[in-house]
């Protein structure tokens, strides 16, 4: 691995406008640490790195590198591109398992953290350096939101986000799991009791629906549901997925090292929505693909479904009389997610669009006075690496908008 990686970073150009990280939506100063690895000093490239993106050994992992850093290297235009996450990983991972924090001053002003995926995590480190008394409440009964129940793991291993806990303990952040807020507990609680300003980073855990016929039937699931714990499902030999995102992906890859024989993946274009990457991986593992289809019924033995095509002008149509029934024993459903709305029933002031995603400005803050929000459950569905990238600027603005109280106060 060593080797590897030191080679990969000696055939790094050092360009002077690098566009690795121009197509790194974080902009990781992927030179700079290269450069800086190469030199000797691992530490000085892992802390550049990590004060960049709190999540870097994680994006490292996960992030779809063909589109973003690898997919602008130089290298790319005419051979195979610097294998830009693995040096990432390498230098992320040796640094986090040595990461100390200093003893952090208290500036006196409590923030509450409603969800522990990437915003909240991102968020949580930021304001707990800063001094601020940082209480993270997740639903669930472990940390990591999607990155813990969406991601499989053989693709993001979970010892990872249980060394996160570990860092955010150790940063002072306590943690409060098995806690939903707008159930027992609700926003208007947590001013009550001393939180100057409050984040909101649930996520989107609401499966969308197909509202086709069939739905309900025991033998169909959500793709956001089956990850969580798929060793809960039954699905037979045989599996059906309608959806070709990087999430059909996960779910098709889970089932066959789950039991299932026969995986296909249906598609209305050619075009999968997934990453080329985790489509050739798919397709090594053994799922099947079938594109240009469109589900019309589901039933107890499969899915009915028509044949599409194209008008010339992008837009697909259904074919009449080529309707037919691909047979499987369990259908599983990965056409996104939306939000849930505990919080928004629970709470006064909070807007949100026609998606059910809460309305805030450039900086995150929401229509109601204190609360801020990011990550998918502002943006809907995106990755991690963005959701890391936009929740500094959110984690910025809370600063500001808590110090501007403190000043108020002094005052």
């Amino acid at each position: 691995m060593a080797i590897h990686v030191i080679n990969e970073a000696k055939r790094c150009l050092n360009c002077k406008k690098p566009m690795c990280r121009e197509g790194c939506p974080i902009h990781t100063p992927i030179p700079d640490m290269i450069h800086t690895f190469l030199e000797g000093d691992i530490n000085a490239a892992g802390k550049m790195v990590f004060e960049n993106n709190p999540l870097s050994v994680i994006c490292s992992l996960i992030c779809n590198h063909e589109n973003q850093c690898e997919g602008h290297c130089v290298l790319n235009r005419k051979g195979s591109p610097v294998h830009i996450s693995s040096i990432e990983n390498y230098i992320s991972e040796n640094y986090f398992d040595k990461l100390r924090f200093p003893e952090i001053k208290k500036n006196g002003m409590r923030v509450g953290i409603i969800g522990s995926g990437p915003a909240g995590i991102t968020i949580a480190i930021i304001l707990a350096q800063r001094g601020y008394d940082v209480t993270i409440f997740e639903a669930k009964e472990k940390i990591g939101g999607v990155l813990r129940y969406g991601i499989p793991e053989f693709r993001l291993p979970k010892s990872i986000l249980d060394k996160y806990k570990e860092k955010l303990l150790a940063l002072g952040i306590k943690i409060r799991p098995n806690t939903s807020i707008g159930t027992g507990i609700g926003v208007d609680d947590m001013f009550r009791d001393g939180y100057s300003a409050l984040f909101i980073g649930t996520g989107v855990w609401r499966p969308n629906t197909l509202k086709i016929k069939g739905e309900s039937l025991g033998n169909v699931h959500y793709a956001i549901n089956y990850l969580t714990n798929p060793d809960v499902y039954n699905l037979g030999k045989t599996l059906n997925i309608i959806g070709a995102g990087n999430s059909a992906m996960d779910v098709a890859r889970t089932a066959l090292r789950k039991g299932c024989e026969q995986v296909t993946v249906f598609s209305r274009n050619d075009h999968l929505a997934a990453s080329p990457r985790e489509v050739d991986y798919a397709k090594i593992d053994g799922v099947e693909f079938v594109v240009h289809v469109e589900p019309v019924e589901i039933v107890d033995e499969g899915v009915i479904f028509v044949d599409l095509e194209c008008d010339g002008r992008g837009h697909l149509y259904p074919i009449k009389g080529t309707e037919r029934l691909f047979p499987a024993d369990s259908t599983i459903i990965a056409i996104s997610q939306g939000p849930r709305d505990r919080i928004i029933s629970t709470t006064t002031g909070l807007e949100v669009n026609d998606r059910g995603l809460l309305v805030t400005n450039t900086f995150g803050e929401t229509t109601r006075d204190g609360i801020f929000a990011s990550g998918d459950v502002v943006r809907g569905a995106k990755t991690v690496v963005e959701a890391v990238a936009y929740s500094k600027q959110v984690a910025d603005a809370m600063d500001e908008y808590m110090q501007s109280l403190k000043n108020k106060e002094e005052k």
